[in-house]
């Protein structure tokens, strides 16, 4: 059986006059209920006002969900477009627009009331992807599986090297921004249903998240979906790239739920290891191998992973394409892309908006 995917992305609204953060989402909203625009559930407040969140349906063919990131950001675009913003898909804000400003909500208030500066890092955009799992059981069996891959996935999304005009010299300065948050980050294995909930329900009663929704770990179970939920990776700009993650995400499931647990037991301070070297430079340096850790090139990890979840891609028909986009973000991922454009243009950072923009919206206004 293959199972479905779905994703969640965070996008940034975009003043086409200054390149800046644009905090205008409660109106874009309106304009697209107004005139019909998104279809329903498929665009989303978030916790400040220069975000929009877009949804997929479940799709078992990575066309139908390319389809539907697509249509998403078309939805996006052309809602914000009637306010007079632009969208753009990046992990972090590369020009701000002032303070960030908390969307008018009562939860999201409260986070902000409670964390305080702790919450500014909740401006970055991600990217989420769903994938099916029979039950509580199989997902933190799954959870268990996949954790020590997670770091993987992150740096072939790395995509937020710009922070407030400035180059961070990180791959996903994202990453390293939300893991501020106390909830936050990678997880030591669970072993049981009832110890994940066990240790939810403790960091909950600790004050260091309001609720489930803001038990912030890299995957998770989903709230409302009979899915596990990764939450590791930052929004892509490219359409393709999103569809590779997503490809590798259900992959991972997928065998982690048929061989439960292999390889080393990550310990939670060398799973923080992974994940900041990944976030530092994503695939242009050595990374830690999931299953031996010890550091190896990108390349070599990247081959390792495909090699240990060949067979659901082949099951699923994926093989071919995974392939061939993980030698494309080899030679130009996300935040080198972002990187090129700073450079061609002098060492613009308003350039580097103008060419998210671009390639975030080329796949429908070609």
């Amino acid at each position: 059986m293959v199972r479905t995917v779905g994703v969640e992305e965070e996008l940034l609204l975009v003043d086409p006059q200054t390149r800046t953060a644009a905090p205008r989402s409660q109106q874009v909203l309106k304009y697209a209920a107004e005139h019909g625009i998104a279809a329903h559930d498929q665009l989303d407040h978030e916790l400040f006002r220069h975000q929009l969140e877009t949804r997929t349906r479940p799709a078992v063919d990575l066309a139908d969900l390319r389809r539907d990131v697509i249509a998403g950001r078309r939805a996006a675009a052309s809602a914000a477009a009637g306010v007079g913003l632009l969208t753009a898909a990046t992990g972090a804000v590369p020009l701000p627009g002032g303070p960030p400003r908390t969307t008018r909500d009562d939860r999201y208030l409260a986070m902000v009331e409670t964390y305080g500066e702790v919450a500014r890092p909740g401006g970055t955009c991600g990217m989420h992807v769903h994938v099916h799992v029979a039950s509580d059981e199989e997902g933190v069996t799954v959870i268990d599986g996949i954790t020590p891959w997670l770091p993987v996935l992150l740096a072939i999304s790395a995509n937020s090297p710009f922070h407030h005009g400035r180059d961070t010299r990180y791959a996903s300065w994202r990453s390293h921004s939300w893991s501020q948050w106390p909830s936050a980050g990678p997880v030591e294995r669970f072993g049981s249903v009832a110890a994940y909930r066990d240790v939810s329900r403790r960091i909950i009663a600790s004050g260091a998240a309001l609720d489930e929704g803001m038990l912030y770990y890299d995957a998770r179970l989903a709230r409302s979906h009979p899915t596990v939920e990764v939450r590791i990776t930052d929004v892509c700009t490219d359409p393709d790239d999103a569809v590779l993650v997503a490809a590798l995400v259900r992959a991972l499931v997928s065998h982690a739920a048929e061989r439960p647990v292999e390889g080393i037991a990550w310990r939670a301070e060398l799973l923080r290891a992974a994940r900041w070297r990944a976030a530092r430079y994503g695939l242009a340096e050595r990374l830690l191998d999931p299953v031996t850790g010890e550091l190896r090139p990108a390349r070599e990890v990247l081959e390792h992973l495909l090699a240990t979840v060949t067979e659901p891609l082949e099951d699923a028909g994926d093989a071919e394409l995974v392939q061939d986009a993980v030698a494309r973000v080899l030679s130009e991922g996300g935040s080198v892309r972002q990187r090129a454009a700073y450079e061609r243009n002098g060492g613009s950072v308003a350039a580097v908006v103008d060419d998210l923009v671009g390639r975030t919206n080329a796949a429908f206004s070609a």
